[in-house]
């Protein structure tokens, strides 16, 4: 179990006002805990900007259902990096357009590249990468 320790933050009023505002509407009850995962996010981003970091991600791709062999292919990548694909999910949008969520776990810099082969095949209408680290070295 960690402790906590106090620390003393100088803030200007009116930068600490923002920030009061900002953490109310996001739900915190209190600085401290809203500082704490500013903190905790930071140091993620900075675990992610090393490629062989292990890490989590959701991939979301919107796409044309009807585009020639584009399932085909999404299911065929999933299938060849079953060490990497945790999960996919698959929902119809409309009768053109649907969305594939894949859910991947391995190191940043092979995600980023299954993700962006994903992401350029043709048919791919947008794609997104969420990325973060699975926890760990910070409490």
């Amino acid at each position: 179990m960690s402790t906590i320790e106090r620390v003393g933050v100088s803030l200007e009023k009116d930068l600490l006002g923002q920030f009061d505002e900002f953490i109310g509407k996001q739900g915190y009850t209190n600085r401290s805990e809203a500082i704490r995962d500013l903190i905790r996010d930071r140091l993620s981003q900075e675990q992610l900007a090393n490629p062989h970091v292990e890490a989590i991600a959701g991939v979301f791709l919107v796409y044309d259902h009807h585009a020639t062999k584009l399932a085909d292919k999404l299911l065929h990548l999933q299938h060849t990096h079953l060490l990497q694909v945790i999960s996919s999910t698959h929902i119809h949008l409309d009768h053109h357009t649907c969305l594939e969520m894949i859910i991947l776990r391995g190191n940043v810099g092979r995600i980023e590249h299954l993700a962006n082969h994903m992401a350029s095949l043709k048919g791919v209408k947008l794609s997104r990468i969420a990325l973060m680290t699975p926890g760990g070295k910070f409490g």
